[in-house]
């Protein structure tokens, strides 16, 4: 068995065999099973060394071919891959609760396998393929059959195919960049071109606009996954951009565009989250405030780069989770999601606006709450380099504040004599009530995140090192 069968073919069959033979109500639980095991295989099991069970010895190689290309996945991948499917379990379970269907267990497996070969692929350029792959296969997710797709889908389908030429392009170029380090002309051009590939894949500013047009057209679960699933592995496959690099490590210009465009999407995702009056809007500008959070992340001139990287992405898919289950069960009883459609709705769905306003609270980076741990070293890593910086995004994410605090005003305002009712189902509750506690006890504990992260620098032969 080798780890790609494992972790990429595995759940791809999986998916497939979910959409054609297993009926819609009992994906959730096989979907959740079958991620859940994956994720405790690669936390238990460590890739290409000999485990010796009883009288048999048997290995989980680390390489596989594939019509001539080479899928590589070795034992620091181990942590990685246990979080990704960790947290593809926690969605899978949650769809039940959230009413998702349209094929979203099966359709989200094959999309996260798809994400994981992004990462094991090599040459790695190949993963820009993979991962236009993977976005194409969320669009049945997001348009229901028969239906017109919106704005958001067609803008959100537009850029991620934009991006795919611009980095393979940029890849090509680079190529060139490593026979000849010394032609600046070349090393310019390609700079633009991955960071124009990149800024299409992130939605860094100003084109992120198809995140709330997005979120007021389709799901608010389906959109979650998408907003959690793609930053996540676009990301990790930037990263590896950096590590192969030396020249964009070192770059000032490359180096100040980042922190520019970091900076620009928490300042501006924080502060139109502020003015919103839609709940799924708020959660979309919400979501673009922390991936602005991951680019300044990235952009640390420390040994700290990965640590701090990875802190921010294990609590971003808790809290996307929980935002967007609680959304879900709102929005079936407020279709538009509008202040005046939720009105006083604390009384009828109380656990369902207490973990919304956790969930939010979270990635404003409130106090004893899964994001704060991950605010507070970024910050730390921050001000050494620039006090400006670190004011921006500590404005963003007061303005994320703000937000949490109108949309709660917003759940209090209802009539004196409403009574206090449960409509959530008992699935419904325990879900939400499972995700605020795990929220709770990542903001209180960090350290149970080192138990995953303190290897994954290993990751990287420069970065961190």
């Amino acid at each position: 068995m080798s780890a790609p069968i494992l972790w990429i073919l595995v759940p791809f069959a999986t998916g497939v065999l979910i959409l054609l033979f297993l009926r819609e109500e009992r994906a959730p639980v096989t979907g959740g099973v079958v991620a859940a095991i994956l994720s405790l295989t690669a936390l238990i099991i460590p890739i290409d060394i000999a485990q010796l069970l009883g009288p048999v010895s048997f290995k989980i190689s680390s390489t596989i071919q594939f019509f001539g290309r080479s899928f590589a996945l070795h034992t620091a991948d181990g942590p990685l891959l246990a979080i990704i499917y960790g947290l593809a379990a926690l969605w899978f379970f949650g769809t039940q609760a959230s009413g998702t269907k349209n094929r979203f267990v099966s359709i989200g497996l094959m999309i996260v396998a798809l994400l994981t070969a992004s990462i094991a692929v090599e040459p790695f350029l190949f993963a820009a393929l993979l991962l236009e792959m993977a976005a194409m296969l969320v669009i049945p997710l997001l348009v229901l059959p028969y239906q017109k797709p919106g704005r958001g889908v067609v803008r959100f389908l537009i850029y991620q195919t934009l991006a795919m030429p611009f980095i393979l392009f940029s890849g090509w170029m680079l190529a060139g960049v490593e026979a000849s380090p010394g032609d600046l002309g070349t090393t310019t051009q390609a700079g633009t071109m991955l960071g124009l590939g990149f800024a299409f894949l992130l939605g860094v500013f100003p084109l992120y606009n198809w995140i709330p047009m997005l979120m007021e057209e389709a799901s608010p679960y389906v959109t979650g996954f998408l907003l959690w699933a793609l930053p996540t592995f676009t990301v990790i496959f930037a990263l590896g951009f950096l590590d192969r690099y030396t020249w964009l490590r070192t770059s000032p210009q490359l180096s100040n565009a980042i922190i520019f465009a970091g900076v620009f999407m928490v300042a501006s995702g924080g502060i139109f989250a502020s003015l919103q009056r839609h709940l799924g809007r708020i959660m979309g500008y919400a979501a673009i405030a922390e991936t602005g959070l991951l680019i300044l992340a990235m952009s640390l001139k420390s040994t700290e780069v990965v640590n701090v990287t990875f802190l921010l992405l294990v609590p971003r898919g808790l809290e996307l989770a929980v935002w967007a289950l609680a959304l879900s069960i709102i929005k079936r009883k407020a279709y538009s999601l509008r202040f005046s459609e939720v009105q006083g709705l604390a009384r009828s769905y109380p656990i369902a606006v207490a973990a919304l306003i956790f969930a939010h609270l979270s990635v404003a980076g409130f106090p004893l709450l899964a994001g704060f741990p991950a605010r507070i070293a970024l910050w730390q890593e921050l001000a050494g380099q620039s006090l400006t910086i670190s004011f921006w995004a500590f404005a963003g994410l007061f303005g994320l504040l703000i937000a949490a605090i109108r949309t709660l005003a917003v759940f209090v305002m209802a009539e004196e004599n409403k009574p206090w009712e449960l409509n959530e189902s008992w699935v419904q509750g325990v879900m939400l009530g499972l995700g605020v506690i795990g929220l709770f006890i990542l903001g209180t504990f960090p350290q149970i995140l080192q138990l995953f992260i303190a290897n994954l620098p290993t990751l990287f032969d420069h970065l961190g090192q």
